[in-house]
C-alpha cells in the first residue's frame, strides 16, 4: 500500500507535485482543500466566512482523517493543516509524510504568480507579501519538520525539473514506479 502524505506553505508545490506523483505511481491524488470544498459543497473561503477559522480547521481535521483512509493514494494538504490539532502526529502514523521545503523567496515568486486566488494574500504589497510568508513560515516551519521526509523543491521552477523531482522522491520514499524496472521495490 502506497500512502504519502504532501505539506508545506503555500506556493511550495504540493498539489504540482501530487499530481505528477500520483500519475507517474498510477494511483489517485486528493487535495485536501478540494477535498474538503467537493464534500461541503462549498468553497473553502465560503466556509471560512461562515465559520470562522476554527470552524473551518474542525472540518479540515475532520476530512484529514477520512482522506488519510484511503489506499494507494496521494495528498497534499493546505499550508495550515499540520499546524492544528494532531495533524502532523496523525499524519506520520498514517502514512509517509513529506515537507516540501522552499525558501520564502521562492515562496514569494511562486505566490507572486497565483496572488489573486489565494484570500490571505489579497491586498498585500509585495513588500508586505515578502514578511507575511517569512512571518508565517517561521511560525509554521516546527509542525512541517516533524515531517518524516524532508525535500527541497527550490529549483522546481520548470516540468522537466517537476518529473525529475518526482523521480527522486520516489527514490526518497522507496516508491516503485509502474513499468519501470530501475525504480526500488515498495516497502
Amino acid at each position: 500500500m502506497k500512502r504519502v502524505i504532501l505539506v508545506g506553505y503555500m506556493g511550495a508545490g504540493k498539489t504540482t507535485v501530487g499530481k505528477a506523483l500520483a500519475k507517474e505511481l498510477s494511483i489517485p491524488f486528493y487535495d485536501l482543500d478540494w477535498y474538503i470544498e467537493s464534500r461541503m459543497r462549498k468553497t473553502v473561503a465560503q466556509i471560512f466566512a461562515e465559520r470562522g477559522e476554527e470552524g473551518f480547521r474542525k472540518i479540515e481535521h475532520n476530512m484529514l482523517h477520512e482522506v488519510a483512509e484511503f489506499e494507494d493514494v496521494i495528498i497534499s494538504c493546505g499550508g495550515g493543516t499540520p499546524c492544528f490539532f494532531d495533524n502532523m502526529d496523525y499524519m506520520n502514523s498514517q502514512a509517509q509524510v513529506v515537507y516540501l521545503k522552499a525558501s520564502p523567496e521562492v515562496l514569494y515568486n511562486h505566490l507572486m504568480m497565483g496572488k489573486g486566488e489565494r484570500p490571505l494574500l489579497k491586498g498585500k504589497s509585495p513588500e508586505e507579501l515578502k514578511v507575511f510568508i517569512k512571518e508565517q513560515l517561521q511560525k509554521r516551519a516546527p509542525f512541517y519538520e516533524k515531517a518524516q521526509y524532508t525535500f527541497d523543491v527550490s529549483l522546481m521552477d520548470n516540468f522537466e525539473k517537476v518529473k525529475i523531482s518526482v523521480e527522486r522522491l520516489c527514490e526518497l520514499l522507496n516508491l516503485t514506479i509502474p513499468n519501470n524496472p530501475n525504480t526500488p521495490t515498495a516497502q
